[in-house]
């Protein structure tokens, strides 16, 4: 495997290679003797697991981490928690299903190299087993035909967490898009389920959008759209070729929201790389929706939201601890509804 690293990584002139090891014993050391600007570090290791070794150089000496992962579902949870404790990124070791999963990892070092580390000196992320709940959900009572959806990539395990696990039990339906490898999708909703109030899952085709429900795009193979279906929307996983270089793509998603709910939306793009659903975004907000993007500050990554804001798709920039009061603020019920129905509702800005 450091083989294999190395060969992904030499032929990029912006990086150099100073130092290798074999276990976290020696890496330790040689972390101490070479400071270096980013470090990859296999999960799996002699003496000393990868997270334990993880969490003590981020309490210790706070460095760019990218994780190497096995792609299984015990690989995929271990990941979950890396990221959560402060790694970079991931990317997952090659095999049948992936031959070609490193060459990504140049991209990656790269952008860790130059990203300030957003970690305080002796914390390591834990985030805990109950969710609190935002203030500004105080006696909150959502428009019923509201919908979020939220786009994010590197650094998006830690935002998504921070503003999943604020967000009320009867919050609105919520669609999220967050770029990862397909087996980790999976790992990671259950992650959220457990440190959200909302119920959170993969997304699967003709689910219905439902309120206290957030959906998460499952990686790989399709992009998710909401369309309409009855007397509520609903989630379609449609396969196809990758979209501003994704699959699932924010883009796919954001577009999608757009046609159907309008001005009944909000749109959030959160940390990463890239550009992907700066477009849709602005899609989003020219169809009327409210568009919320995390701030440079508070990205781990200021890719995607500073894209979106260049183009004008950004209505407000917040930093990532105000979000989840931001969308309460923008969905919450302040008037009774009409009685024509939800359905109705949805089938007149879809014409539109």
């Amino acid at each position: 495997m450091r083989l294999l690293v190395r060969n992904a990584l030499s032929g990029d002139p912006q990086i150099q290679i100073v130092g290798e090891a074999r276990d976290a014993l020696e890496a330790r050391d040689t972390i101490k003797e070479l400071n270096p600007d980013v470090v990859t570090l296999d999960i799996e290791m002699p003496n000393m697991n990868g997270l334990d070794f993880l969490e003590k150089i981020m309490r210790l000496r706070p460095t760019p981490v990218i994780m190497v992962s096995t792609l299984t579902s015990r690989g995929a949870t271990a990941t979950i928690r890396a990221l959560e404790l402060g790694a970079f990124d991931c990317v997952c070791k090659p095999s049948d299903a992936d031959p070609n999963s490193l060459t990504r990892l140049p991209e990656l070092v790269r952008a860790a190299a130059q990203s300030p580390l957003k970690r305080r000196i002796g914390e390591a992320r834990a985030p805990q087993t109950a969710a609190p709940v935002a203030k500004a959900a105080n006696a909150y009572r959502p428009d019923s035909r509201s919908v979020i959806a939220i786009g994010s990539s590197t650094g998006g395990v830690e935002a998504l967490i921070a503003v999943m696990s604020q967000m009320p039990a009867n919050c609105p339906p919520i669609v999220i898009t967050q770029h990862m490898p397909q087996t980790f999708t999976k790992s990671f909703a259950e992650r959220l389920d457990r440190l959200s109030q909302p119920t959170v899952s993969e997304a699967c085709d003709g689910d219905v959008l439902e309120q206290g429900r957030v959906y998460l795009a499952p990686g790989g193979t399709h992009h998710l759209e909401v369309v309409s279906g009855g007397t509520r929307p609903r989630c379609r996983l449609r396969a196809g070729d990758t979209v501003s270089g994704h699959r699932p793509s924010v883009d796919v998603l954001f577009h999608s929201v757009a046609k159907i709910a309008g001005p009944r939306a909000v749109g959030v793009i959160l940390t990463g790389m890239g550009r992907d659903g700066a477009e849709g975004l602005l899609a989003m907000r020219k169809a009327g929706a409210r568009t919320v993007g995390q701030d440079a500050a508070s990205c781990i990554v200021y890719g995607m939201p500073k894209v979106a804001f260049e183009l004008g798709a950004v209505e407000k920039q917040l930093p990532l601890s105000g979000i989840a009061n931001e969308l309460i603020s923008l969905t919450r019920s302040t008037h009774q509804e009409k009685t024509h129905g939800v359905s109705e509702e949805y089938a007149r800005i879809d014409r539109r």
